[in-house]
């Protein structure tokens, strides 16, 4: 007979803010060896002693919050109730993006390529040190905040967005093009809405330090953004002359 086992570890409260692991081992032994390993990291832990209750535990906490409680899983393949290969898939096909550290006696090639095709980013075989699992959860927990950072926000303002991963911009719902100047200065205005800028501060931003010619080229460039971006250029909604400082958008 199985039990089910569901149960909050503190981390550490001088470590500040901690990455939440949910950790779904049936056996009880490594469960918690898991939990010792981990608490002294300074994670805070969930624990789930079988599938069922880790799926359960995980709809209600998503029900309340709309996006995943956790930042890393720490799964065991096999499973009382429902199994590890199970919750993997049930997470992907609703688009939880949550990592994955599988665990499982099972070494072969075949069963590693198995849980990292339906969805697990790594795959540790037991028996396994401690060491290990908390490197391989350091570098999961490592990887998914690059991922995070890396994701750019489209920048919007009234009617225009701005995409900088993609290089585009929509003015009222139709593509403009912009040259590579003209698409760093807007990525800037709209960084720093309503925030004034002189001549010498955009050059230093957009043309660099080391740029050596007129001023009066970014007044060209603005003309220019103004043509694009504006219903009427002679008298612009979005980039605004500041007399005496320079230029301001929004």
């Amino acid at each position: 007979m199985y039990t089910t086992e569901l149960s909050k570890y503190s981390a550490k409260a001088d470590l500040g803010q901690t990455s939440r692991l949910l950790v779904v081992e049936d056996e009880e032994l490594i469960r918690e060896m898991l939990v010792v390993a981990l608490e002294g990291e300074g994670y805070e832990i969930i624990t789930a002693a079988d599938g069922r209750a880790a799926v359960e535990f995980l709809k209600s906490c998503e029900s309340n919050s709309g996006e995943s409680p956790f930042d890393l899983v720490v799964l065991d393949l096999m499973l009382p109730q429902i199994n590890g290969l199970d919750i993997c898939r049930l997470l992907r096909h609703q688009g939880n993006a949550v990592p994955i550290l599988m665990l499982s006696a099972k070494g072969s090639e075949t069963d590693r390529v198995l849980g990292l095709e339906v969805g697990a980013d790594d795959y540790l075989t037991k028996p396994f040190s401690m060491r290990e699992l908390v490197a391989r959860c350091r570098a999961l927990l490592r990887r998914q905040r690059l991922s995070n950072l890396l994701l750019i926000p489209v920048l919007k303002y009234k009617d225009i967005s701005l995409n900088p991963q993609e290089c585009r911009v929509l003015v009222r719902g139709k593509e403009v093009n912009l040259s590579p100047k003209e698409f760093r200065l807007l990525e800037l205005f709209m960084s720093y809405a309503r925030r004034v800028w002189s001549r010498e501060q955009l050059l230093d931003h957009v043309w660099g330090p080391d740029f050596v010619g007129d001023s009066k080229t970014v007044d060209v460039h603005i003309r220019w953004l103004r043509e694009k971006l504006e219903q009427d250029p002679s008298h612009p909604e979005y980039i605004v002359t500041v007399r005496g400082f320079g230029y301001r958008f929004g």
